[in-house]
């Protein structure tokens, strides 16, 4: 006997609307998994493909490297990675942006246990030697982004689809 596959609906929302309530949940302890939205962390996770697993940070646990939900303006979300912590200073830089933005470590509203990528069941942790290993490199590389994002973007994505 087949077994029957329940699809779950899906529900969508201005980030404006739907993150302060996401934050709420974590502030209670939820943990969310939430599809993402946008191209800032390109080119691994990808707009409306990729899935982020997201927990109530615990501020003295960050550091550079480490992908956050932060609030970098009232009600405007960013999730980036931590390239930077002086103090109570926060900079953060997506993976497919050139330009860094800043918030205080008190903003850093989500802190990502891992992310489901490609459809894929399985989660990718942030402490896993994969994303270790994809982070140290692409940090390494940021001289040269601009060149490999467009590369990306102009002749990969048409050719080849999305990573």
């Amino acid at each position: 006997m087949k077994k029957k596959e329940t699809k779950l609906p899906e529900l969508q929302f201005p980030n404006a609307e739907l993150l302060p309530e996401i934050v709420k949940m974590l502030n209670e302890g939820h943990t969310i998994t939430l599809r993402l939205r946008g191209f800032s962390m390109r080119p691994f996770l990808e707009d409306n493909r990729d899935k982020a697993l997201f927990t109530k940070p615990i501020l003295e646990n960050l550091k550079v490297g480490d992908p956050v939900l932060a609030e970098t303006m009232p009600s405007h979300f960013v999730l980036h990675r931590i390239i930077n912590i002086e103090g109570e200073k926060v900079t953060l830089l997506g993976d497919g942006n050139l330009i860094s933005e800043h918030c205080k470590l008190e903003d850093i509203r989500g802190a990502i246990v891992g992310f489901y990528r490609k459809n894929s069941p399985t989660l990718d942790r942030i402490d896993g030697r994969k994303w270790k290993t994809y982070s140290t490199v692409w940090m390494k590389l940021r001289p040269i982004r601009r060149i490999l994002l467009g590369f990306y973007r102009r002749l990969w994505i048409p050719l080849f689809g999305a990573i």
